[in-house]
């Protein structure tokens, strides 16, 4: 027999060569076989209702939001989409829960910068992982918040008030916030850091008890979600000085940002999008985001995120991710250096 014969002979009688490539052979079959699965299950979807979970109350600026997609979403897809309400733990109870639902495409989050932003950055243990047990699927809408100052401060714009804040002695003044970890309590220690000032944080058990304390003068200025601030400065009992978007907000254009009034690369805008359990098919996603940017243009949704004061965002599933990995890192900045104690 030939040489090389006989080490074609060797090598095909070799158990462990054999072993090799029945191994792969299955590892092959098996993710062919994991492939059509998915491609018949995204063909077949969505074969029954969807939900939508939310971290707030009903009521809350989150649930409108949700709700009003879900109900376009419902009309596009013919099937049921339902809101579900699981409040608790500053969105940490819904994160959880829907980071250990079935990836099937069916249950969906709406997250925002509080729980894919501040909370990954001030909470030890979240209980879920922002980016590993998620699947982005679109940004939905965004809004600045606003800075309101009490109006017997001699400050008519944002020059003036920050003089007027360093010309204070370090410590006597304060500011309110919506709670410990808010929006509004990183947008004013983002402030204080970006201008080298010392202020006092006076947290309340909620936005409308923190704009009554500027109101009366127990606080000199917050950071509320801007449609809360907008009414209260057109009655005159807030100054609205500036938004805390780069761009002027669509619905109220006469408000000037932050950056533009003196402070460049200030940002602080509060955003939703909707995201899925980690693993979801791709053809899936890709599915959910064609049909929620359709969502996105019906007038109604349109109509409804405009009323409460918010900007339609849209884009792609890579868009959403980016957005929320670059939130984390910008805020766990804010928070180590405001020293903010991790929780």
């Amino acid at each position: 027999m030939p040489r090389a014969a006989n080490v074609l002979q060797r090598r095909s009688s070799n158990p462990y060569l054999l072993l090799r490539k029945l191994t792969s052979l299955a590892l092959l079959s098996a993710l062919l076989a994991g492939c059509l699965t998915s491609l018949a299950r995204a063909q077949t979807w969505p074969a029954h209702g969807l939900r939508i979970v939310v971290s707030l109350s009903p009521g809350s600026s989150s649930d409108i939001t949700a709700r009003l997609v879900a109900d376009g979403l419902s009309r596009l897809l013919g099937q049921t989409v339902v809101v579900e309400n699981r409040p608790g733990a500053g969105g940490r109870v819904a994160g959880e829960y829907v980071s250990r639902a079935a990836p099937d495409g069916y249950t969906m989050l709406l997250a925002s910068i509080a729980t894919h932003g501040i909370n990954p950055a001030i909470t030890k243990n979240l209980g879920y992982d922002p980016i590993r047990d998620f699947t982005p699927i679109i940004a939905l809408a965004s809004s600045p918040n606003a800075l309101v100052i009490t109006p017997s401060i001699p400050a008519n714009n944002l020059s003036e008030f920050i003089a007027w804040l360093r010309a204070q002695p370090a410590g006597s003044v304060n500011y309110s916030s919506g709670g410990e970890g808010t929006s509004m309590h990183l947008a004013a220690e983002m402030f204080n850091t970006m201008i080298g000032v010392k202020t006092e944080h006076v947290p309340f058990k909620g936005t409308p008890e923190g704009l009554t304390a500027v109101m009366t003068g127990q606080t000199a200025f917050m950071f509320p979600n801007s449609p809360n601030a907008v009414p209260l400065a057109k009655g005159g009992k807030v100054r609205l000085i500036a938004a805390t978007s780069l761009k002027r907000a669509s619905w109220m254009p006469d408000v000037p940002t932050m950056a533009e009034s003196g402070l460049p690369g200030y940002e602080m805008v509060a955003w939703f999008g909707l995201v899925a359990p980690a693993g979801v098919p791709t053809p899936i996603v890709d599915r959910l985001s064609v049909e929620l940017r359709k969502v996105l243009t019906l007038p109604s949704v349109k109509e409804g995120l405009t009323s409460q004061g918010l900007d339609v965002m849209g884009g792609t599933p890579q868009a959403l991710g980016a957005l929320i990995a670059s939130e984390i890192d910008k805020w766990t900045k804010v928070a180590r250096a405001a020293g903010m104690q991790i929780q």
